[in-house]
């Protein structure tokens, strides 16, 4: 969806010169009006020349000035939106992809086609013209780079040369300001250095327990038996554990409700138009707008009782809320309550959606495999049978399980919840593939598909099948290439998450397949629901359990 931003610039030409037209050719309800001449000499269009509006004439050179201007507005949009994106790029410029199998109008034909399906247009251009190619999106360029080679300068890219604040500006409005992409890049790099901070190996071991807890009070709501969606309560379940561990045992045991409800509204608060134009007078954005609010005066709340009672405790002080209180820039400038506020909605933001879609698919892949499903129960037997009522640590989660690891990633890799990464071209990017070296200039939006190029046969063997194998030793078919699998992004700008998603996914299917015997309802997995703005499943994702016996 990111990929539509082009669109934003060309509304407003198109919009310019659609209003100037209605202005001219009687569209507008404008009085007629009479210019005088001066001198028995005419003005304007003789004698007294008619400003064209409702009741105006229009004589004969009226319509060959109206037919010359119409030629010329025609032949600037042809230049913008045709000529100048199919040329620019120089002889090493990417191929260019002119038309489509979908519709056969010029400029809009390869639109038409990416709306209906994203993953398929790219898959189809990379099969006809290669690992490396441009597609014109009205007045702008989105060059592609899809496979491990021609993707190695999108991920080691500086973001001076390939800069992601051009493409995620309109998050502001969920953040808030001076937040990620909205702050100086002084202050972002502090930003994240806290959010790495609390998300270290040392604090990881903590939230182990934490989410062991949460996800054991949780299935005890379930029953001995029953049918319910899995995707749904995996949901709930993740948020569960991610207010746990990012914002303290007090906000999780006192205003989680709140939190919960405020959160629904500022996701709801995200959809296609928000893209576009990120302060359109929608309700949808006016409810989100006003949960921000009611979440900074929340968490202001929370901060001010913390720092007036040091000596109560509030939390554990492994939570993320009590790194980012305490953080200050480099200026010496403190970090407001507003701005904590909006790192740890962006922090959930980036792991509710994703960790549930991954606990989901990972969890319906392998019940869909009964063999799969045999083996990690097994496998949890055999950490677990001679110590049942050990809690699960880390070292356990990190070391131990390396069939639940493996099909934790290749859930990832069939379906991960980004289908698209983009960054814009700040500079000319070289880019080597397949034996050719292409340019791609600079003001090109600059993508890659991670379902597309995690699907590549010569990259992962038999691509469409589930095989967590793959991954395991002697096959190891993601080390092909540093940039082959794209789980977690890659490079610089890889998932700062990617262990505390590890933990917290494994965490809960651990302590899930350890408890119940769990079977898929429907005889097919549901589709990817690629129309979502974080891709998920879409279908019937209903499961049937069992309470397991203390033998099985």
């Amino acid at each position: 969806f990111l990929t539509f931003l082009p669109l934003y610039e060309g509304f407003f030409i198109i919009f310019g010169f659609s209003t100037l037209l209605s202005q001219n050719y009687r569209l507008l309800p404008i009085r007629a009006m009479t210019i005088p001449s001066q001198g028995g000499m005419p003005i304007g269009f003789g004698g007294g020349a008619r400003v064209f509006g409702a009741g105006a004439g229009i004589g004969p050179s009226d319509h060959l000035l109206l037919g010359l201007a119409a030629i010329a507005i025609l032949s600037l949009f042809y230049g913008i939106f045709v000529l100048r994106p199919r040329t620019k790029g120089g002889k090493q410029g990417p191929p260019v992809v002119t038309s489509s199998p979908v519709s056969s109008l010029p400029i809009v034909g390869t639109i038409i086609e990416f709306g209906k399906s994203p993953v398929k247009m790219v898959q189809r251009c990379y099969e006809d013209y290669g690992p490396v190619f441009t597609v014109p999106f009205l007045h702008k360029r989105l060059t592609f780079l899809i496979g491990p080679e021609a993707q190695e300068p999108f991920f080691k890219a500086s973001d001076e040369v390939l800069s992601q604040n051009e493409v995620y500006g309109f998050m502001k409005p969920v953040f808030g300001p001076g937040i990620v992409y909205d702050a100086s890049k002084r202050n972002r790099q502090t930003q994240f250095q806290s959010m790495a901070h609390g998300l270290r190996t040392s604090r990881l071991k903590g939230y182990t327990a934490k989410i062991e807890m949460e996800t054991r009070q949780y299935l005890k709501t379930w029953g001995e038996s029953g049918e319910l969606d899995l995707f749904h309560a995996l949901s709930e379940l993740t948020i569960l554990t991610s207010s746990r561990c990012l914002h303290g045992d007090d906000v999780r045991e006192n205003i989680f409700k709140e939190v919960s409800e405020l959160y629904h509204d500022l996701d709801q608060g995200l959809t296609p138009l928000t893209v576009f134009f990120p302060n359109a007078p929608t309700k949808a954005h006016q409810k989100r707008n006003a949960a921000r609010q009611k979440m900074v005066e929340l968490f202001s709340k929370v901060i001010k009782n913390r720092r007036d009672n040091p000596d109560v405790k509030h939390s554990d002080g492994t939570d993320i809320l009590s790194i980012f209180m305490d953080v200050k820039y480099k200026d010496g400038s403190p970090i407001t309550d507003e701005q904590v506020t909006g790192l740890l909605i962006a922090l959930l933001f980036a792991g509710q959606h994703t960790s549930c879609i991954t606990s989901t698919w990972t969890s319906l892949f392998i019940l869909n495999n009964p063999e799969i499903t045999k083996r990690i129960v097994e496998e949890q037997k055999n950490i677990f049978d001679s110590q049942p009522d050990a809690s699960v640590d880390y070292k356990m989660v990190n070391e131990d399980m390396p069939l639940l690891h493996n099909s934790m990633k290749e859930a990832l890799r069939l379906c991960p919840p980004l289908i698209l990464l983009i960054r814009y071209a700040l500079k000319d990017v070289k880019v080597q593939a397949a034996g050719k070296s292409y340019t791609i200039p600079k003001g090109d939006m600059v993508l890659i598909s991670p379902s597309v190029g995690m699907r590549i046969p010569e990259v992962f063997k038999d691509p469409n099948k589930f095989d967590p194998d793959r991954f395991g030793p002697g096959r190891e078919e993601d080390k092909s290439s540093p940039f082959a699998y794209m789980g977690f992004g890659g490079g610089m700008h890889s998932c700062m998450g990617q262990n505390f998603a590890f933990v917290q996914v494994k965490t809960i299917l651990s302590v899930l397949f350890r408890e119940f015997e769990l079977e898929m309802v429907s005889e097919k997995m549901p589709e990817i629901d690629y129309a979502a703005m974080v891709v998920g499943p879409k279908g019937d994702c209903r499961v049937r359990y069992k309470k397991r016996k203390p033998s099985q």
